[in-house]
């Protein structure tokens, strides 16, 4: 009988996953033409067994939720994307804006239920004044300053930076450092990751053409990260795009997370692969950073995970590979804490085309769902976090996704207005029990996380951060 290796399993039924699994063990950049053959084997299991490995890399056993809530402010907006069916016009039915008394009111309710974060936002309302948004913030913060406001995707920071009159066409990130830096103030805390879709000008131009593009949505999450703001990250698929423009996509975003983690002290490889001839990171200068292998130390808003700092120390006299390090191995003391400003999360989302302008379109099957996640966890290898959002996936495909690659399968959420699966309304809730039932159930130990990732101690709807 053949006995197994830890690094080793069983052969692969496609041969040409071979040379791509060398690659993931070694904890190396996988290429265009590597995730191009993921998409295409018909051997998904090799795929999925190689992401599988690298989240357990990451998050050896555990798999992570929150309480959290969501408030939509408002889904009046000045555009009309293909794909979305949450925006309307001033005056038509079913539109609607939250007046200040409402969001206290649902202040009130995230902090009776014992939430760590509220998830904030909406479409890009003409009607409003900026400071509707700090006045937001302002007084969600005053209701519940525990609370960490996740909020506003680039999308809308460009909007408010335009009704602020601090944007310009020659510099776009002056005016959104401006917008920024007061929205801090009032109390934000990070950016969501939405209004990415995929980063192609095909697509821009065919789904959703009067949308910020590729080069502003970066422009946004470089001034965030500049600012010591963590950002997340999204790829809405299975519309027009195509498997390649979406391998571009999650190209653009892993070069981004270079530049940031590169700013935060991480060495990397100067040789390491970079795609050719793509225009929205051809300006980034930081060598390849990969957090994948197994001696990568994890950034944290508390600075460097001691276990994992502790493993570094022991295993660096065995390597001289550096890729995913801080400079020397170090991570632990005080004068080595991490700053914010990277991207933690990464979270697939399927296209719905029901209701939308693209409704014409089929959307993509379970498979495709979950091949598109294992990918994305083996292509994005420098984001701590990938997430298999439950309320576009389905609690039961969000367990799967956690033996696909996915660590996390968000919150409680209660209230979710953008997207509607079949049969649903804005009411979309679950609870902590069933949260945590269904990561046990896959066979993980389940954490609850705060908003930045440090895990959560609860008496009830009184929290803490840390044991």
């Amino acid at each position: 009988m053949m006995t197994l290796t830890p690094s080793q399993s069983v052969p692969n039924l496609d041969p040409a996953i071979e040379s791509i699994r060398e690659k993931v063990l070694a904890g190396q950049r996988l290429t265009l033409d590597d995730g191009k053959v993921l998409y295409e084997t018909r051997d998904i299991w090799s795929v999925i067994e190689l992401a599988k490995l690298v989240r357990d890399r990451m998050h050896p056993g555990v798999a992570y939720y929150n309480i959290n809530r969501h408030l939509n402010y408002s889904n009046v907006c000045a555009l009309a994307c293909k794909f979305c069916e949450f925006a309307r016009k001033q005056g038509d039915e079913g539109a609607y804006t939250r007046e200040l008394g409402d969001i206290k009111e649902q202040g009130h309710k995230a902090l009776e239920s014992g939430a760590t974060e509220m998830h904030i936002v909406g479409g890009l309302n003409p009607y409003l004044p900026f400071a509707y948004y700090t006045d937001m913030l302002s007084t969600l913060r005053e209701i519940a300053p525990q609370i960490h406001l996740k909020a506003f995707t680039a999308v809308e920071l460009v909007h408010l930076a335009r009704i602020a009159k601090a944007y310009t066409r020659d510099d776009p990130k002056v005016g959104v450092r401006w917008v920024l830096e007061r929205l801090k103030e009032a109390g934000l805390g990070s950016l969501p990751g939405g209004g990415a879709e995929v980063f192609d000008e095909r697509v821009h131009k065919e789904a959703f053409k009067t949308k910020i593009g590729a080069h502003e949505w970066l422009d946004v999450h470089l001034v965030a990260h500049e600012l010591g703001l963590n950002t997340n990250c999204t790829m809405l698929y299975g519309h027009v795009d195509k498997q390649d423009e979406r391998l571009r996509h999650m190209e653009i975003l892993r070069r981004s997370q270079d530049q940031a983690l590169h700013r935060l002290g991480y060495e990397g490889d100067a040789d390491g692969y970079i795609a050719s001839g793509i225009v929205e990171s051809e300006q980034i200068s930081a060598p390849v950073i990969t957090l994948s292998g197994e001696r990568a130390v994890l950034p944290t808003p508390d600075g460097i995970n001691s276990q994992r700092a502790a493993t570094v120390k022991e295993r660096s006299s065995e390597s001289s590979d550096k890729q995913g390090l801080l400079p020397d191995g170090r991570g632990s003391s005080e004068s080595d804490q991490v700053l914010g400003g990277y991207y933690q999360t990464i979270t697939p989302l399927p296209f719905f085309p029901d209701g939308s302008a693209l409704e014409n379109l089929p959307g993509p099957t379970g498979l495709e769902n979950l091949r598109t996640l294992a990918i994305t966890r083996l292509m994005l290898d420098n984001f701590p976090h990938v997430k298999a959002f439950w309320i576009m996936q389905s609690l039961p495909m969000a367990q799967v996704m956690l033996e696909a690659g996915a660590d996390d399968i968000d919150g409680t959420v209660v209230w979710y207005d953008i997207t509607k699966a079949v049969g649903e309304g804005t009411h979309q809730e679950t609870t902590e029990l069933d949260l945590k039932r269904a990561i046990e159930e896959a066979g993980y130990t389940p954490i609850e996380r705060d908003t930045l990732y440090r895990r959560v101690t609860r008496d009830g709807s009184r929290w803490w951060v840390g044991d």
